[in-house]
């Protein structure tokens, strides 16, 4: 019930998010005016504004001008159903979790498509992320892992800058801001769980880098927005193969 119940929450958060996706880079509000046809400005009526089954309603066009609506709205809709589905069916046996991971997850998937759009990780999403998530965290009432949460918040966020400031371009400080995020909620299911997030977050990078300037795509000093691979990283690790790394970590102890 859990998983199915945080669907249909994803889709609902979804519309949302294409909200915050088109109007935070722009500096505009998210609360007003209500959703309107970019070409025309007349306002989307309440029964297309159901998540994804609006968009298919309308046939992707506006119901006014006739304008095309892009195809990636209902995506966004789609894709956060999906992903809230996920991480309820990954805490269906620890619901005092939830909120804090659907947050994360929303918010992973707005910064994701910012990131991809502007090249830029707003403050204004960021930054309330810390104190947001540190009280979602401390709803769920497990001192051990609250307090790894804010080791590895402090641990991923200092390697980030590292990095950072021995290396001058290769990352953006928006990405360090985003590290502690990370590192708080990865580290509170496990180290094994930072530990493979961080490491994917790189690894996906480089794939897709390579991939690019194999096909001409890129060059080796193209700028690439690397928040979405830290946030796609981050989440195969919270969905699962954060294992391997708690499987590694005690290999390693023996």
């Amino acid at each position: 019930m859990i998983p199915v119940l945080g669907g249909l929450l994803g889709l609902a958060i979804g519309s949302f998010l294409n909200v915050v996706i088109h109007r935070v880079p722009l500096g505009l509000s998210v609360v007003s005016p209500a959703s309107h046809c970019p070409a025309c400005g007349a306002a989307v009526r309440p029964r297309h504004n159901v998540p994804v089954l609006g968009w298919l309603l309308l046939r992707g066009r506006c119901f006014d001008c006739h304008s095309p609506i892009s195809a990636r709205y209902p995506l966004v809709e789609a894709c956060t159903g999906i992903a809230f589905a996920l991480v309820g069916l990954r805490f269906v046996d620890s619901p005092l979790a939830l909120p804090a991971y659907w947050w994360f997850a929303g918010l992973g998937i707005a910064l994701a498509l910012i990131d991809l759009d502007v090249r830029r990780l707003p403050n204004v999403m960021v930054l309330p992320a810390y104190p947001v998530l540190a009280v979602l965290l401390a709803i769920t009432a497990a001192p051990d892992a609250q307090l790894r949460a804010l080791v590895g918040a402090v641990a991923l966020f200092v390697a980030f800058l590292a990095i950072a400031v021995a290396a001058p371009g290769a990352m953006g400080f928006g990405d360090v801001k985003l590290a502690g995020v990370i590192g708080a909620m990865t580290a509170w299911l496990s180290w094994g769980t930072l530990l493979v997030g961080a490491f994917l977050g790189f690894l996906f990078g480089a794939l897709v880098g390579v991939i690019l300037i194999a096909a001409r795509r890129a060059g080796r000093r193209t700028a690439v927005p690397f928040g979405p691979f830290m946030i796609i990283g981050a989440w195969t690790a919270i969905l699962g193969a954060g294992l391997l790394g708690d499987q590694y970590l005690m290999l390693v102890r023996l």
